[in-house]
Protein backbone atom coordinates (compact mmCIF):
# COMPACT_ATOMS: atom_id res chain seq x y z
CA UNK A 1 0.00 0.00 0.00
CA UNK A 2 2.81 2.40 0.81
CA UNK A 3 4.64 2.97 -1.86
CA UNK A 4 5.11 6.92 -2.32
CA UNK A 5 7.40 9.66 -1.11
CA UNK A 6 4.71 10.38 0.91
CA UNK A 7 5.06 7.24 3.17
CA UNK A 8 6.17 8.84 6.51
CA UNK A 9 3.84 12.01 6.55
CA UNK A 10 0.62 9.63 6.34
CA UNK A 11 -0.10 9.83 9.89
CA UNK A 12 0.50 13.32 10.40
CA UNK A 13 -1.80 13.73 7.17
CA UNK A 14 -4.66 11.37 8.47
CA UNK A 15 -4.17 13.81 11.43
CA UNK A 16 -4.21 17.33 9.44
CA UNK A 17 -7.24 16.49 7.04
CA UNK A 18 -8.80 15.44 10.47
CA UNK A 19 -8.62 18.81 11.46
CA UNK A 20 -9.18 20.93 8.56
CA UNK A 21 -12.46 18.52 8.00
CA UNK A 22 -13.26 19.84 11.56
CA UNK A 23 -12.86 23.40 10.77
CA UNK A 24 -14.71 23.63 7.68
CA UNK A 25 -17.82 21.82 9.46
CA UNK A 26 -17.76 24.24 12.51
CA UNK A 27 -17.75 26.74 9.83
CA UNK A 28 -21.23 25.59 8.25
CA UNK A 29 -22.48 24.56 11.77
CA UNK A 30 -25.72 26.15 12.76
CA UNK A 31 -25.90 28.48 15.56
CA UNK A 32 -27.90 25.48 17.46
CA UNK A 33 -27.23 22.78 15.39
CA UNK A 34 -25.17 19.86 16.84
CA UNK A 35 -22.55 18.15 15.22
CA UNK A 36 -20.21 15.34 15.80
CA UNK A 37 -17.00 16.97 15.55
CA UNK A 38 -15.60 14.71 18.25
CA UNK A 39 -16.02 11.77 15.95
CA UNK A 40 -14.95 13.33 13.50
CA UNK A 41 -11.59 13.85 15.56
CA UNK A 42 -11.59 10.61 16.28
CA UNK A 43 -11.66 9.27 12.63
CA UNK A 44 -8.52 11.04 11.79
CA UNK A 45 -6.80 9.82 14.73
CA UNK A 46 -7.83 6.07 14.29
CA UNK A 47 -6.18 6.26 10.34
CA UNK A 48 -3.30 7.60 11.70
CA UNK A 49 -3.05 4.91 14.26
CA UNK A 50 -3.71 2.53 11.58
CA UNK A 51 -1.20 3.82 8.99
CA UNK A 52 1.10 3.54 12.24
CA UNK A 53 0.95 -0.13 12.75
CA UNK A 54 0.80 -0.56 8.30
CA UNK A 55 3.95 1.12 8.41
CA UNK A 56 5.57 -0.67 11.68
CA UNK A 57 9.12 -2.54 10.63
CA UNK A 58 9.23 -0.68 6.94
CA UNK A 59 11.45 2.02 8.29
CA UNK A 60 10.38 5.07 5.26
CA UNK A 61 11.30 8.36 5.14
CA UNK A 62 9.67 11.06 3.29
CA UNK A 63 11.60 13.91 1.59
CA UNK A 64 14.85 13.71 3.63
CA UNK A 65 13.67 14.64 7.16
CA UNK A 66 11.16 13.04 7.95
CA UNK A 67 11.53 9.35 9.19
CA UNK A 68 8.69 7.07 10.05
CA UNK A 69 11.06 4.24 12.05
CA UNK A 70 9.58 2.30 14.78
CA UNK A 71 11.36 4.58 17.22
CA UNK A 72 8.68 7.34 15.77
CA UNK A 73 6.12 5.21 14.85
CA UNK A 74 5.91 4.20 18.60
CA UNK A 75 5.52 7.89 20.08
CA UNK A 76 2.85 8.55 17.00
CA UNK A 77 0.52 5.54 18.54
CA UNK A 78 1.35 7.16 22.08
CA UNK A 79 0.17 10.52 20.69
CA UNK A 80 -3.02 8.70 18.92
CA UNK A 81 -4.02 7.27 22.40
CA UNK A 82 -3.75 10.47 23.66
CA UNK A 83 -5.80 12.31 21.05
CA UNK A 84 -8.67 10.04 21.66
CA UNK A 85 -8.68 10.17 25.37
CA UNK A 86 -8.88 13.62 25.73
CA UNK A 87 -11.88 13.79 23.04
CA UNK A 88 -13.71 11.10 25.57
CA UNK A 89 -12.87 13.32 28.45
CA UNK A 90 -13.66 16.37 26.76
CA UNK A 91 -17.36 15.42 25.27
CA UNK A 92 -19.37 16.35 28.92
CA UNK A 93 -16.68 19.27 29.63
CA UNK A 94 -16.74 21.65 26.17
CA UNK A 95 -20.61 22.42 26.54
CA UNK A 96 -20.70 22.61 30.11
CA UNK A 97 -17.81 25.29 30.15
CA UNK A 98 -18.95 26.97 26.93
CA UNK A 99 -15.42 26.41 25.11
CA UNK A 100 -16.19 26.23 21.16
CA UNK A 101 -15.72 22.48 20.00
CA UNK A 102 -14.64 23.20 16.55
CA UNK A 103 -12.05 25.47 17.54
CA UNK A 104 -10.91 23.08 20.56
CA UNK A 105 -10.75 19.85 18.44
CA UNK A 106 -8.62 21.55 15.57
CA UNK A 107 -6.41 23.02 17.57
CA UNK A 108 -5.72 19.53 19.34
CA UNK A 109 -5.69 17.69 16.17
CA UNK A 110 -3.11 20.29 15.04
CA UNK A 111 -0.63 20.35 18.13
CA UNK A 112 -1.07 16.54 17.22
CA UNK A 113 0.71 17.17 13.53
CA UNK A 114 3.17 19.18 15.63
CA UNK A 115 3.69 16.54 17.54
CA UNK A 116 3.92 13.48 15.63
CA UNK A 117 6.45 15.53 13.38
CA UNK A 118 9.14 16.68 16.17
CA UNK A 119 9.17 12.79 17.12
CA UNK A 120 9.78 12.18 13.24
CA UNK A 121 12.02 14.95 12.45
CA UNK A 122 15.61 13.71 11.27
CA UNK A 123 16.22 17.24 10.71
CA UNK A 124 16.43 20.43 13.03
CA UNK A 125 14.59 23.15 10.97
CA UNK A 126 11.79 20.32 10.32
CA UNK A 127 11.95 20.21 14.29
CA UNK A 128 11.62 23.86 14.89
CA UNK A 129 9.07 24.07 12.96
CA UNK A 130 6.93 21.13 14.04
CA UNK A 131 7.82 22.61 17.78
CA UNK A 132 6.36 25.95 16.65
CA UNK A 133 3.50 23.85 15.00
CA UNK A 134 2.33 22.65 18.48
CA UNK A 135 3.21 25.15 20.63
CA UNK A 136 1.32 28.15 19.11
CA UNK A 137 -1.78 25.46 19.07
CA UNK A 138 -1.01 24.69 22.89
CA UNK A 139 -0.82 28.52 23.81
CA UNK A 140 -4.40 28.76 22.52
CA UNK A 141 -5.87 25.86 23.76
CA UNK A 142 -4.39 27.15 27.43
CA UNK A 143 -6.15 30.53 27.13
CA UNK A 144 -9.13 29.11 25.41
CA UNK A 145 -11.65 30.06 28.21
CA UNK A 146 -11.01 33.94 27.25
CA UNK A 147 -13.49 35.38 30.03
CA UNK A 148 -11.79 33.31 32.38
CA UNK A 149 -8.70 35.83 33.90
CA UNK A 150 -6.44 32.90 35.37
CA UNK A 151 -6.86 31.55 32.17
CA UNK A 152 -5.57 34.01 30.37
CA UNK A 153 -2.28 34.76 32.34
CA UNK A 154 -1.30 30.95 32.19
CA UNK A 155 -1.74 31.45 28.37
CA UNK A 156 0.25 34.79 28.14
CA UNK A 157 3.06 33.42 30.55
CA UNK A 158 3.19 30.39 28.73
CA UNK A 159 3.70 32.06 25.40
CA UNK A 160 5.92 34.30 26.75
CA UNK A 161 8.40 31.92 28.36
CA UNK A 162 7.80 29.89 25.34
CA UNK A 163 8.80 32.57 23.17
CA UNK A 164 12.16 33.04 24.55
CA UNK A 165 13.12 29.46 24.89
CA UNK A 166 12.33 28.85 21.12
CA UNK A 167 14.69 31.72 20.30
CA UNK A 168 17.58 30.28 22.57
CA UNK A 169 16.66 26.67 20.45
CA UNK A 170 16.73 28.55 17.19
CA UNK A 171 20.03 29.59 17.88
CA UNK A 172 21.29 26.41 18.88
CA UNK A 173 20.07 25.16 15.46
CA UNK A 174 22.32 28.27 14.22
CA UNK A 175 25.72 27.51 15.60
CA UNK A 176 25.33 23.20 14.95
CA UNK A 177 24.81 24.77 11.71
CA UNK A 178 27.36 27.03 11.85
CA UNK A 179 29.94 24.22 13.18
CA UNK A 180 28.37 21.00 10.88
CA UNK A 181 27.35 22.78 7.68
CA UNK A 182 24.23 20.75 7.85
CA UNK A 183 20.77 20.62 9.93
CA UNK A 184 20.86 16.83 9.25
CA UNK A 185 20.75 15.02 12.46
CA UNK A 186 22.43 12.32 10.37
CA UNK A 187 25.21 14.75 9.18
CA UNK A 188 26.00 16.52 12.34
CA UNK A 189 26.25 12.80 14.29
CA UNK A 190 29.04 12.33 11.32
CA UNK A 191 30.79 15.85 11.38
CA UNK A 192 31.06 15.73 15.50
CA UNK A 193 32.24 12.14 15.28
CA UNK A 194 34.73 12.38 12.39
CA UNK A 195 36.31 15.61 13.29
CA UNK A 196 36.43 14.68 17.41
CA UNK A 197 34.51 18.18 18.15
CA UNK A 198 33.41 17.64 21.43
CA UNK A 199 35.75 19.94 22.67
CA UNK A 200 34.99 22.86 20.38
CA UNK A 201 33.50 25.70 22.31
CA UNK A 202 30.84 26.73 19.34
CA UNK A 203 29.54 23.31 19.46
CA UNK A 204 29.34 23.35 23.17
CA UNK A 205 27.76 26.31 23.04
CA UNK A 206 24.82 25.01 20.75
CA UNK A 207 24.19 22.11 22.59
CA UNK A 208 23.94 24.37 25.53
CA UNK A 209 21.01 26.20 23.84
CA UNK A 210 19.43 23.40 22.44
CA UNK A 211 19.06 21.94 26.02
CA UNK A 212 17.56 25.29 26.62
CA UNK A 213 15.02 24.46 24.17
CA UNK A 214 14.38 21.04 25.16
CA UNK A 215 13.89 21.55 28.82
CA UNK A 216 11.45 23.82 28.63
CA UNK A 217 9.06 21.97 26.53
CA UNK A 218 10.20 19.10 29.15
CA UNK A 219 9.40 21.41 31.99
CA UNK A 220 12.55 20.50 33.61
CA UNK A 221 14.55 22.83 36.24
CA UNK A 222 15.28 26.06 35.96
CA UNK A 223 12.86 25.88 32.76
CA UNK A 224 9.45 24.89 34.33
CA UNK A 225 8.19 28.03 35.81
CA UNK A 226 5.41 28.31 33.13
CA UNK A 227 3.98 25.44 33.93
CA UNK A 228 2.25 25.34 37.66
CA UNK A 229 0.43 28.83 36.22
CA UNK A 230 0.00 27.41 33.05
CA UNK A 231 -1.71 23.82 34.34
CA UNK A 232 -3.91 25.66 36.93
CA UNK A 233 -5.22 27.78 34.19
CA UNK A 234 -6.12 25.97 31.62
CA UNK A 235 -8.88 23.42 31.12
CA UNK A 236 -8.53 20.47 33.29
CA UNK A 237 -8.77 18.40 29.89
CA UNK A 238 -6.51 20.87 27.97
CA UNK A 239 -4.33 20.43 30.99
CA UNK A 240 -3.92 16.65 30.72
CA UNK A 241 -3.62 16.90 26.72
CA UNK A 242 -0.35 18.97 26.99
CA UNK A 243 1.03 17.43 30.18
CA UNK A 244 1.18 13.97 28.15
CA UNK A 245 1.39 14.87 24.55
CA UNK A 246 4.00 18.00 24.61
CA UNK A 247 6.04 15.86 27.08
CA UNK A 248 6.31 12.46 25.26
CA UNK A 249 7.18 14.70 21.54
CA UNK A 250 9.13 17.01 23.60
CA UNK A 251 10.89 13.94 25.15
CA UNK A 252 10.96 11.77 21.99
CA UNK A 253 12.36 14.62 20.03
CA UNK A 254 15.44 15.30 22.49
CA UNK A 255 16.60 11.76 22.69
CA UNK A 256 16.48 11.79 19.02
CA UNK A 257 18.68 14.54 18.97
CA UNK A 258 20.90 14.06 21.95
CA UNK A 259 21.62 9.68 21.64
CA UNK A 260 21.69 10.03 17.89
CA UNK A 261 23.04 13.15 16.52
CA UNK A 262 24.96 14.26 19.47
CA UNK A 263 26.00 11.10 20.90
CA UNK A 264 29.61 11.23 20.33
CA UNK A 265 29.55 14.35 23.23
CA UNK A 266 28.06 12.37 25.72
CA UNK A 267 30.97 12.57 27.91
CA UNK A 268 30.09 16.98 27.68
CA UNK A 269 26.57 16.95 28.04
CA UNK A 270 25.61 14.01 30.36
CA UNK A 271 26.95 15.90 33.62
CA UNK A 272 24.51 18.92 32.54
CA UNK A 273 21.69 17.06 32.18
CA UNK A 274 22.20 14.62 35.40
CA UNK A 275 22.23 17.92 37.38
CA UNK A 276 18.93 19.24 35.49
CA UNK A 277 17.38 15.48 35.64
CA UNK A 278 18.43 15.64 39.93
CA UNK A 279 17.14 19.27 40.60
CA UNK A 280 14.15 18.92 38.78
CA UNK A 281 12.84 15.52 40.38
CA UNK A 282 13.67 17.25 43.79
CA UNK A 283 11.93 20.35 43.08
CA UNK A 284 9.04 18.92 41.42
CA UNK A 285 8.35 16.28 44.54
CA UNK A 286 9.26 19.54 47.41
CA UNK A 287 6.85 21.57 45.91
CA UNK A 288 4.16 19.07 45.18
CA UNK A 289 3.87 18.64 48.95
CA UNK A 290 3.03 21.99 50.03
CA UNK A 291 0.29 22.50 46.80
CA UNK A 292 -3.20 22.88 48.22
CA UNK A 293 -4.51 22.74 43.95
CA UNK A 294 -4.65 19.16 42.68
CA UNK A 295 -4.14 20.56 39.57
CA UNK A 296 -0.96 22.74 40.35
CA UNK A 297 0.10 19.71 42.62
CA UNK A 298 0.17 17.68 39.16
CA UNK A 299 1.90 20.57 37.71
CA UNK A 300 5.08 19.75 40.10
CA UNK A 301 4.52 15.90 39.96
CA UNK A 302 4.61 16.26 36.28
CA UNK A 303 7.85 18.36 36.61
CA UNK A 304 9.28 15.60 38.74
CA UNK A 305 8.43 12.94 36.10
CA UNK A 306 9.94 14.94 33.73
CA UNK A 307 13.11 14.32 35.40
CA UNK A 308 12.72 10.34 36.08
CA UNK A 309 12.76 10.53 32.07
CA UNK A 310 15.77 12.64 31.83
CA UNK A 311 17.36 9.85 34.17
CA UNK A 312 16.80 7.50 31.20
CA UNK A 313 18.74 9.90 28.88
CA UNK A 314 21.52 10.42 31.02
CA UNK A 315 21.82 6.73 31.52
CA UNK A 316 22.05 6.64 27.55
CA UNK A 317 22.25 2.66 27.32
CA UNK A 318 19.96 0.22 26.12
CA UNK A 319 17.80 -0.08 28.71
CA UNK A 320 17.46 3.12 29.52
CA UNK A 321 16.44 4.18 26.12
CA UNK A 322 13.68 1.41 26.20
CA UNK A 323 12.34 2.73 29.59
CA UNK A 324 12.25 6.20 28.08
CA UNK A 325 9.46 4.69 25.48
CA UNK A 326 7.91 2.39 27.51
CA UNK A 327 8.11 5.23 30.66
CA UNK A 328 6.33 8.02 28.02
CA UNK A 329 3.28 5.08 27.48
CA UNK A 330 2.78 4.91 30.96
CA UNK A 331 2.68 8.20 32.04
CA UNK A 332 0.86 9.38 29.18
CA UNK A 333 -2.72 6.92 30.49
CA UNK A 334 -1.73 7.54 34.03
CA UNK A 335 -1.78 11.37 33.91
CA UNK A 336 -4.56 11.94 30.95
CA UNK A 337 -7.01 9.85 33.59
CA UNK A 338 -6.35 11.57 36.48
CA UNK A 339 -6.81 15.30 34.68
CA UNK A 340 -9.70 13.49 33.19
CA UNK A 341 -11.54 12.72 36.41
CA UNK A 342 -10.89 16.55 37.53
CA UNK A 343 -12.44 17.48 33.87
CA UNK A 344 -15.36 15.12 34.82
CA UNK A 345 -15.92 16.20 38.24
CA UNK A 346 -15.69 19.92 37.36
CA UNK A 347 -18.74 22.66 36.35
CA UNK A 348 -19.08 25.73 34.79
CA UNK A 349 -19.06 27.55 38.17
CA UNK A 350 -16.30 25.99 40.15
CA UNK A 351 -13.55 23.84 39.13
CA UNK A 352 -13.51 21.16 42.00
CA UNK A 353 -9.74 21.16 41.76
CA UNK A 354 -9.07 21.75 45.52
CA UNK A 355 -7.97 19.16 47.40
CA UNK A 356 -10.60 19.57 49.62
CA UNK A 357 -13.18 18.67 46.69
CA UNK A 358 -12.30 15.35 47.12
CA UNK A 359 -13.14 14.30 50.67
CA UNK A 360 -15.62 11.78 50.95
CA UNK A 361 -15.47 11.62 47.12
CA UNK A 362 -16.11 7.58 47.78
CA UNK A 363 -19.30 7.98 48.80
CA UNK A 364 -21.09 10.24 46.32
CA UNK A 365 -18.91 8.04 43.50
CA UNK A 366 -17.37 5.31 44.23
CA UNK A 367 -16.33 4.11 41.01
CA UNK A 368 -14.54 7.38 40.08
CA UNK A 369 -12.83 7.47 43.58
CA UNK A 370 -11.31 4.02 42.46
CA UNK A 371 -10.39 5.04 38.91
CA UNK A 372 -8.36 7.86 40.48
CA UNK A 373 -6.68 5.92 43.33
CA UNK A 374 -5.46 3.53 40.83
CA UNK A 375 -4.28 6.79 38.83
CA UNK A 376 -2.06 8.26 42.06
CA UNK A 377 -0.65 4.90 42.99
CA UNK A 378 0.81 4.34 39.72
CA UNK A 379 2.12 8.18 39.35
CA UNK A 380 3.69 7.48 43.01
CA UNK A 381 5.07 3.84 41.43
CA UNK A 382 2.92 1.23 43.57
CA UNK A 383 2.55 -2.18 42.12
CA UNK A 384 0.88 -3.48 40.07
CA UNK A 385 0.82 -0.52 37.93
CA UNK A 386 2.46 0.58 34.93
CA UNK A 387 4.20 3.63 36.93
CA UNK A 388 5.74 1.16 39.71
CA UNK A 389 7.49 -0.78 35.90
CA UNK A 390 8.65 2.55 34.45
CA UNK A 391 10.40 3.90 37.61
CA UNK A 392 11.66 0.52 37.87
CA UNK A 393 13.17 0.14 33.99
CA UNK A 394 14.15 3.88 34.85
CA UNK A 395 16.20 3.22 37.76
CA UNK A 396 17.66 0.21 36.77
CA UNK A 397 19.63 1.64 33.38
CA UNK A 398 20.94 4.44 36.19
CA UNK A 399 22.25 1.84 37.91
CA UNK A 400 23.16 -0.04 35.04
CA UNK A 401 24.98 3.07 33.50
CA UNK A 402 27.26 3.30 37.47
CA UNK A 403 24.72 6.97 38.05
CA UNK A 404 24.00 5.55 41.16
CA UNK A 405 23.53 9.06 42.93
CA UNK A 406 21.24 9.43 40.34
CA UNK A 407 19.27 6.27 41.14
CA UNK A 408 18.85 7.28 44.76
CA UNK A 409 17.58 10.73 44.51
CA UNK A 410 15.16 9.30 42.25
CA UNK A 411 14.12 6.90 44.62
CA UNK A 412 14.09 9.17 47.39
CA UNK A 413 12.07 11.54 45.30
CA UNK A 414 9.68 9.44 44.39
CA UNK A 415 9.18 7.81 48.12
CA UNK A 416 8.63 11.64 49.16
CA UNK A 417 5.75 12.08 46.39
CA UNK A 418 3.67 9.32 47.72
CA UNK A 419 2.85 11.53 50.27
CA UNK A 420 1.28 14.41 47.89
CA UNK A 421 -0.54 10.87 46.25
CA UNK A 422 -1.57 9.67 49.30
CA UNK A 423 -3.05 12.18 51.17
CA UNK A 424 -5.80 12.45 48.43
CA UNK A 425 -7.04 8.90 48.50
CA UNK A 426 -7.05 9.52 52.49
CA UNK A 427 -9.14 12.19 51.63
CA UNK A 428 -11.59 10.63 49.01
CA UNK A 429 -12.27 7.34 51.24
CA UNK A 430 -11.37 8.46 55.46
CA UNK A 431 -12.88 12.21 55.29
CA UNK A 432 -16.44 13.75 55.04
CA UNK A 433 -17.96 15.49 52.43
CA UNK A 434 -18.20 19.15 53.76
CA UNK A 435 -21.03 21.58 52.37
CA UNK A 436 -19.67 21.76 49.10
CA UNK A 437 -21.67 21.32 45.89
CA UNK A 438 -21.82 17.52 45.16
CA UNK A 439 -20.47 16.95 41.67
CA UNK A 440 -22.12 16.88 38.77
CA UNK A 441 -23.15 13.13 37.63
CA UNK A 442 -21.17 11.89 35.02
CA UNK A 443 -21.70 10.81 31.18
CA UNK A 444 -21.08 7.55 30.47
CA UNK A 445 -18.47 7.59 27.70
CA UNK A 446 -16.33 9.75 30.34
CA UNK A 447 -16.25 6.80 32.67
CA UNK A 448 -15.78 4.55 29.71
CA UNK A 449 -13.04 6.11 29.04
CA UNK A 450 -11.33 6.57 32.24
CA UNK A 451 -12.28 2.86 32.63
CA UNK A 452 -9.85 1.96 29.31
CA UNK A 453 -7.08 4.32 30.71
CA UNK A 454 -6.91 2.23 33.93
CA UNK A 455 -7.55 -1.16 32.60
CA UNK A 456 -3.87 0.22 30.41
CA UNK A 457 -2.70 1.20 33.34
CA UNK A 458 -2.87 -2.44 34.66
CA UNK A 459 -1.92 -3.81 31.87
CA UNK A 460 1.03 -2.64 31.67
CA UNK A 461 2.08 -2.72 35.20
CA UNK A 462 1.03 -6.29 35.49
CA UNK A 463 2.03 -7.32 31.87
CA UNK A 464 4.74 -5.29 30.84
CA UNK A 465 7.09 -7.72 28.56
CA UNK A 466 5.19 -7.19 25.39
CA UNK A 467 5.31 -3.62 25.46
CA UNK A 468 8.99 -3.22 26.34
CA UNK A 469 10.00 -5.60 23.74
CA UNK A 470 7.98 -2.82 21.37
CA UNK A 471 10.15 -0.32 23.23
CA UNK A 472 13.93 -2.04 22.75
CA UNK A 473 12.97 -2.88 19.16
CA UNK A 474 11.98 0.69 18.69
CA UNK A 475 14.77 2.60 19.87
CA UNK A 476 16.93 -0.06 17.78
CA UNK A 477 16.19 1.60 14.64
CA UNK A 478 18.06 4.50 15.28
CA UNK A 479 20.31 3.98 17.90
Amino acid sequence: MFNSSFDAAIPAICVTLAGLVVMLAESFRGKDERMPLGGLAIIGLVGAGVACVLLWGRNTSSFGVLAADNYALFVNLVLVAVGILTVVFSSQTLERDHIPAGEFYALMLFSIVGMMLMAQATDLLLLFLALETMSIAVYVLTGIRRDQLQSTEGAFKYFLLGAFASSFFLYGIAFTYGVAGSTSLDRIGSVIAAQSMSGNPMILLAVGLLIVGFGFKVAAVPFHMWSPDAYEGAPAVVTGFMSTGVKAAAVAAFARVFLSALEPMVASWSPVLWLVAAATMILGTVLGVAQTSLKRMLAYSSIAHGGYLLVGLVAANDVGKAAILYYLAAYALTNLAAFGVIALLGSRDRANDDLRDYAGLWYTHPALATLMTICLLSLGGFPPTAGFIAKWYIFTAAVGAGHYGLAIIGVLSSVVSVFFYLRIVVMMYMSERDARPVPPPLTTVGLAGLAVSVAGILYLGILPSRVLDWAQASVSTIF
